[in-house]
């Protein structure tokens, strides 16, 4: 049998929780792990480069994780915006389980953990961050970030972390090319053989 990828819906590999200690928000948090998700001993290199490097971000309003796993990103974004409600969207109805346990273990009542077709068409986010599954392939991608990058709202941000050895300056060039009109792309950071992309919607953003 194939091993499971994180991306997969349902892993077929055996929900074994484990237990890991991590750095978010400024505090030492205990969470739950488990096979069959991104990354599951440790916060992994390119989402704490994504954290070290994306500004505080808004007080309010809608913010998204997309491609949420175990949910570093969704706990960072919640603990450091308790006034915000945080979207944590993912395929992997295991990643989404985690979250939510881990959300309630931090106190993180704000967050909210569900497949992408759940999130309401009419919301739009003010902040998005991500650490997007580049292995699907190219297309994959593309539909993806083409499907929720439109869905900032007017002066929204979204910022990207994408390893340069794994296409990261194209994908800025194809981005750009994209959103042209509706949104500026830049890089925002790069450390440690990754890019931070930050991508600000345009104030009449639709």
């Amino acid at each position: 049998m194939a091993a499971d990828h994180y991306f997969t819906a349902r892993p077929a590999s055996p929900d074994e929780r484990r237990t890991v200690v991590v750095h978010l928000a400024g505090r030492d948090l205990t969470l739950q792990t488990a096979g069959g998700v991104f990354s599951p001993d440790h916060v992994d290199h390119a989402t704490r480069v994504l954290l070290d490097e994306v500004p505080p971000p808004p007080a309010v309003g809608d913010l998204l994780d997309l491609g949420c796993g175990w949910g570093p990103i969704t706990l960072e974004l919640a603990l450091r915006s308790p006034h915000a409600r945080v979207w944590a969207v993912d395929v992997n109805e295991r990643a989404l389980d985690l979250v939510r346990h881990n959300a309630a273990a931090a106190g993180a009542t704000n967050v909210r953990a569900v497949q992408p077709d759940d999130v309401p068409d009419d919301v739009r986010f003010a902040a998005l961050w991500s650490n997007p599954p580049i292995r699907v392939g190219k297309q994959a991608l593309h539909e993806l970030l083409l499907r929720w990058l439109p869905r900032l709202a007017p002066g929204g941000r979204a910022h990207l972390v994408v390893g340069k050895n794994l296409g990261a300056d194209s994908l800025h060039r194809w981005l750009s090319d994209e959103l042209a009109g509706r949104a500026e792309v830049t890089r925002r950071a790069s450390a440690k053989g990754f890019r931070v992309l930050e991508i600000t919607a345009a104030d009449d953003a639709r």
